[in-house]
């Protein structure tokens, strides 16, 4: 049910979150009439709650009983449904929500998500480019960086906590954004981060092993996933990319309207890769032939979600396929660093083992005879051991030389980190093991010869390696270019 036009609102909770609603409400007196906040039974004074008296809002301490009639309730994360407060307030208001829901309501009108195990960041970052293209103000919510059309916030989390969502979906109103284009992990998914929301459309790219350190099966994993799609209302659509043989899956239950991709066979959007050059592919989408700056099978994916996204949300198809042609790859992706020799580093976020084997597959495409590839890849600590031993067997199976080394240890020993790593490989296997990674870089730049392929994968966009609590500053494009200049001058 949609917010009038003018409304009396009712706030349950006098928390940070709380007093942000009331701060949202203070600022717009076009749209809200009167701001009445309770904040419970064990609730008083202070300096924050006298600052927004003094600016209008009204405040209740000490009591759950709800006294009045009110448009709106807005209860605060931690006040159950099941409560008494959340009971009166639903007695004294005509419509009742959470801060996700509420935000929702005073969000862009069109909300779209993605999950799935990789290709999230990229395609996000591509529609956010591609709608601010056609002229729209536009949000975005990613792992690399957080955007309210033209404004960049640092982000810390593919999908953030309710509370910084919330913040955020409120300035996005603000700037007049008309979309916004977001990741949702399977954490944000199960710790219902973005209950409420009410999504224009959902897309599911594909799902292979990673996070079962938190989901501890893969079945587990996939359920999750599901769980958006479960809960997309019946007016949004949800879009799937039915190569992957989890596709089917996540619609299921849905109410959604079902929209289908593919590379490989019939389906309501299409691609084919024509031709793969250093700097680009020429494809067919839909009958229609388009050059653009990516490279590889699993970009091809990305760009046609993009494509299909933007139609189901009503783009005119001539201007997508103009604007996708020149849009260039999210840093950190695929990203390239070349010497002067023209030996060429690419830096890439690939973690996972499917997506280490995709980079790797598109590495080899474009790979000249007699050019040695290294590959350089490391595992996260406090992560999913399981993948370690198989991260290790993809990179000796395509590189000329392995190097495995450190990506962010955390709380684990490096060193233990690359056992688990080797522990799958067999006897003859071609690799080194360097646990600095910063020596790693320097090494396979000390081996290459002029020409040769460095991947250096695992961190991608990351600007630092975390070591116990401690973030400390690692660009694997600085040691890149470093290690680059260091070994031109010997």
């Amino acid at each position: 049910m949609p917010l009038a036009d003018v409304f009396s609102l009712l706030v349950l909770g006098q928390g940070k979150s709380g007093l942000d609603v009331a701060r949202w409400a203070l600022a717009h007196p076009e749209r809200v009439s009167a701001t009445t906040v309770y904040g419970g039974g064990s609730s008083e004074p202070n300096d924050a709650t006298r600052a927004l008296e003094a600016q209008g809002a009204s405040f209740v301490y000490g009591t759950e009983q709800v006294e009045g009639a009110y448009d709106v309730c807005v209860t605060c994360p931690g006040i159950s449904e099941f409560s008494a407060f959340f009971k009166a307030g639903r007695e004294h208001a005509a419509q009742i929500m959470g801060e996700p829901e509420f935000a929702y309501c005073l969000s862009p009108q069109n909300w779209i998500a993605i999950t799935g195990t990789n290709g999230k960041t990229t395609t996000v970052t591509l529609l956010y480019d591609l709608f601010r293209g056609l002229g729209y103000k536009v949000g975005l919510i990613s792992t690399v960086v957080y955007r309210i059309d033209t404004e960049r916030i640092e982000s810390t989390h593919t999908t953030p906590d309710a509370i910084r969502l919330n913040e955020m979906m409120a300035r996005m109103v603000e700037a007049g954004c008309e979309y916004c284009f977001m990741e949702v992990s399977s954490h944000a998914i199960v710790q219902e981060r973005i209950r409420g929301l009410h999504f224009t459309g959902g897309i599911f790219s594909n799902i292979t092993h990673d996070h079962l350190d938190y989901h501890k099966t893969f079945a587990e994993y996939i359920r999750a996933k599901k769980l958006f799609f479960d809960n997309l209302p019946k007016e949004a659509f949800a879009l799937i990319n039915i190569d992957d043989r989890n596709g089917r899956v996540m619609v299921q239950n849905t109410r959604a309207t079902v929209k289908t991709l593919s590379l490989q066979s019939m389906a309501d959007f299409r691609c084919k890769i024509l031709e793969t050059h250093p700097d680009g592919m020429e494809l067919r989408i839909d009958g229609r032939e388009v050059w653009v700056h990516f490279l590889g099978r699993f970009n091809a994916y990305n760009l046609l979600c993009v494509y299909a996204a933007a139609l189901l949300l009503g783009a005119d198809r001539e201007e997508v396929l103009q604007i996708m042609s020149t849009l260039h790859p999210v840093s950190g992706r695929f990203e390239f660093v070349r010497a002067a020799d023209g030996t060429t580093a690419i830096v890439d976020y690939a973690h996972t083992p499917d997506a280490l084997e995709k980079v790797l597959q598109t590495v080899e495409e474009i790979r000249r005879p007699g050019q040695q590839l290294f590959v350089l890849c490391g595992c996260g600590g406090d992560r999913d051991k399981t993948k370690r031993p198989e991260m290790a067997q993809i990179a000796v199976k395509y590189a000329t030389t392995a190097i495995l080394t450190s990506d962010n240890p955390r709380h684990e020993d490096p060193d233990a980190i690359l056992d688990d790593m080797v522990a799958g490989l067999a006897p003859g296997d071609r690799y080194l093991r360097i646990a600095d990674r910063a020596e790693a870089i320097r090494t396979a730049a000390m081996l290459a010869k002029p020409g040769d392929i460095l991947l250096l994968a695992g961190k991608g966009h990351e600007t630092y390696q975390i070591v116990g609590d401690v973030k400390n500053h690692f660009d694997d494009k600085e040691e890149a270019l470093r290690a680059f200049a260091l070994y031109a001058k010997n």
